[in-house]
């Protein structure tokens, strides 16, 4: 009953910030939402002139903050040299920049770059990219693909049956493919029952056990999230995890695909999360922060020798007609550019420690609260009904959108996500630009344990 009563004062809330007819096909399907005025830095004002706190940089997108003049002078300026130019036509020297920026930074060997426009984009390239691959090397019995569960790879057909999130398969099962998914590091809820460093990460050995199940020659890929996000509520994986995942896959000759759409690009302290690991990719996909949050731009990174590979063959069976677009480059060059200028990679490892030594000091004593881990700009809060168990508050609650709300009203921004434990489980992702300041980070945090505190409370 008293779930229902929060239910239907969010409903009331959200019906009463608008009552203005929408055309949008939007996707908040609950009422209303306040319309937006103005956003600069980490601050966005809607249109009654109240002030909002963005500490999840939306969905972790934006990484140098709103309204940056250098990305708009530079989206302009390549409007007027050049804008819509068709790849397969033209070579563009601004897109030729953005890949020589990437390649300088990116993990060993990963050397060219693949543009297109949303995340989602990007890890249905790779998927299709890395059975080409076999294809041209003479292995075309590797079709099968290797996901995680509580993964989270975008939301077309092929990106969504990598997906390990069951509330967004459920109603498309009929129309996904065949990915196997093995249990994901998440030690606090682990697969087998175990321990770290006890298990000697069996979750990891689990991608040995599953090749050798499916048939060795048969496996394409595995994917998974270099630092699991939205769907884990942010979740490092253990220190040898990847490099156990690295040995597994060259022992099979199965292609390694990290995701690092949410946790790449400076997200965990890191121009690239692997960096954590010490360990190299075959592909991995970009996205989100890229564009700086002001365009929409993703980008597969390769392998040379795999580009190479293809190259003989004719090149990758692959495009979009906004592949490869000009003026998205030069927004993502910019968008580099203020990361290497500002040394805000430098700047999200350590002002990120702070965020992180905060939150813990604010909630990891609170009895609602599992956990609070993280790196870099990049923290979960796993919220439970029952500490001492880990049971989960049913998804019939609601508990993430219920404190989602309650922090908003506050004047802070955070990001959901659920689905933790089974169907049921809830987390706050807090993910800010690189540029908070700690008087921001107090801000947020004491809104969020409040919020916390009157929700379960």
């Amino acid at each position: 009953m008293q779930v229902k009563k929060h239910i239907q004062l969010l409903q009331e809330i959200k019906g009463n910030m608008s009552s203005s007819k929408s055309y949008v096909f939007g996707r908040a399907a609950e009422g209303a939402l306040p319309k937006v005025h103005k956003a600069e830095g980490l601050w966005i004002e809607d249109d009654s002139g109240k002030r909002y706190l963005n500490a999840s940089g939306g969905a972790a997108v934006t990484n140098v903050g709103h309204g940056r003049r250098e990305i708009a002078e530079a989206l302009h300026q390549q409007v007027l040299q050049h804008d819509y130019i068709h790849p397969t036509a033209f070579v563009s020297p601004v897109v030729e920049e953005l890949a020589a920026a990437l390649a300088r930074r990116a993990p060993t060997g990963i050397e060219r770059f693949y543009f297109l426009s949303g995340g989602g984009e990007a890890v249905e390239a790779s998927i299709k990219m890395a059975r080409q691959i076999h294809l041209v090397k003479g292995r075309p019995e590797r079709v099968r693909l290797i996901s995680r569960w509580k993964s989270y790879h975008g939301l077309s057909l092929g990106a969504l049956s990598a997906m390990g999130r069951t509330a967004f398969r459920e109603p498309f099962t009929p129309l996904l493919g065949e990915v196997v998914h093995i249990p994901p590091p998440y030690c606090l809820r682990c697969s087998y029952g175990l321990t770290y460093p006890g298990c000697q990460l069996r979750c990891a050995l689990a991608l040995d056990e599953t090749i050798q199940n499916i048939g060795p020659n048969v496996v394409s890929a595995f994917i998974g999230e270099t630092v699991c996000g939205a769907t884990l509520g942010v979740y490092a994986p253990p220190p040898d995890y990847w490099k156990i995942i690295r040995e597994i896959c060259d022992a099979y000759h199965v292609l390694l695909i990290h995701d690092e759409v949410m946790c790449g690009l400076g997200r965990t302290g890191r121009w690239f999360a692997s960096e954590h690991y010490d360990i190299h990719p075959d592909i991995v996909t970009l996205g989100k922060g890229l564009g700086g949050g002001a365009i929409a731009l993703s980008a597969v990174g390769v392998q040379a020798e795999h580009f190479d590979a293809l190259q003989s063959a004719g090149g990758f069976v692959h495009g979009g007609t906004y592949s490869h677009h000009p003026v998205a480059a030069a927004v993502g060059l910019a968008t580099l550019n203020i990361l290497k200028e500002e040394n805000l990679i430098e700047r999200a490892e350590r002002v990120g420690n702070v965020l992180g030594a905060k939150l813990k000091h604010k909630l990891s004593g609170t009895p609602h609260v599992a956990e609070v881990r993280g790196l870099g700009m990049f923290w979960g809060v796993e919220l439970v009904e029952d500490k001492d168990s880990l049971r989960p508050f049913t998804r019939e609650a609601q508990m993430a959108e219920r404190v989602w709300h309650s922090v908003f009203q506050k004047g802070v921004i955070v990001y959901k996500a659920f689905g933790l434990a089974g169907s049921d489980g809830d987390a706050i992702i807090i993910a800010p630009a690189f540029t908070i300041i700690e008087k921001d980070i107090d801000f947020l945090i004491d809104s969020l344990a409040q919020g916390i505190a009157e929700t379960i409370e």
